[in-house]
């Protein structure tokens, strides 16, 4: 695949985006990196591994911005600068929560993947029950803990998946366009609060986007401030949204906000 292919899902997205606004605030923390525009978005924090860090370009400039100038960070290989770009992404979406239902992605991949094999992009903690309920399950990761594939697994394993959970953090390294397409064929979830809740997904194959929303923006931007992991971060509604194609089982939409068992179970 090529370079200009590996953008297209971020440049689509991009093009999706159908309102500016003006950068109010950006909060780089620790774990979690906010954006606050028209909305509030989040997205994982990512650091280079070599204790020699790339400056931020525009450093101290940045809410001169306005966000469609600073969602075209998401494209850089600075993975510091593409945190705060699909950050700013996410603070221009906005989520259509009549499309959304009121279910979690671990009890969506435990019951499409119910005695089939599963693969999962990234280390979440409910990898040890999702594996009671799996046919086969691999984990495929970057820093792999112990049982875990290494990264470059996911050639051979994705193909083989009946049902492939894919970590949203994927969009800041830019490996989301190839797992999606290894994936293809299988029933896709799209996990964790820094993916984007954009219909533009489901045109690469994705069944099911579990995500988040910002309801109370004091709360969430005083815990990622203080180095709260996605457990610890209160003020976030949790948002799955399905695939047009897919039967909504049950349309209520999420009413539950701060549920720390579920948000636990979700990422």
């Amino acid at each position: 695949m090529s370079g200009s292919d590996t953008m297209k899902i971020l440049d689509d997205l991009i093009s999706s985006l159908n309102e500016d606004s003006p950068v109010r605030e950006i909060h780089a923390c620790v774990f979690w990196t906010a954006v606050l525009s028209r909305h509030c978005g989040l997205a994982s924090t990512f650091h280079e591994e070599h204790p020699y860090h790339r400056p931020v370009k525009d450093v101290g400039n940045l809410t001169g911005k306005s966000a469609l100038e600073l969602v075209q960070y998401v494209k850089s290989d600075n993975v510091l600068e593409a945190s705060i770009g699909m950050a700013a992404i996410n603070s221009l979406i906005d989520i259509d929560e009549a499309r959304c239902v009121e279910e979690n992605a671990f009890d969506i991949l435990a019951r499409e993947g119910r005695d089939k094999k599963i693969a999962i992009v990234g280390h979440f903690p409910w990898i040890s029950k999702l594996r009671a309920v799996a046919k086969k399950l691999w984990v495929i990761e970057q820093r792999p803990e112990e049982g875990d594939l290494p990264a470059e697994a996911a050639e051979s394993i994705l193909p083989q998946a009946d049902v492939v959970g894919i970590t949203g953090a994927s969009f800041i390294n830019h490996t989301v366009e190839k797992l999606l397409e290894l994936s293809q064929g299988s029933f896709i979830v799209m996990v964790g609060p820094t993916s984007p809740l954009s219909p533009v997904l489901f045109d690469y194959g994705v069944d099911v986007i579990a995500g988040v929303k910002v309801v109370k923006l004091e709360k969430v931007i005083r815990c990622i401030n203080e180095g709260a992991i996605f457990g610890q971060i209160e003020g976030v509604k949790l948002i799955t949204m399905l695939n047009p194609k897919h039967e909504i089982r049950n349309p209520k939409q999420y009413q539950s906000t701060n549920d720390q068992n579920s948000k636990q179970n979700e990422f």
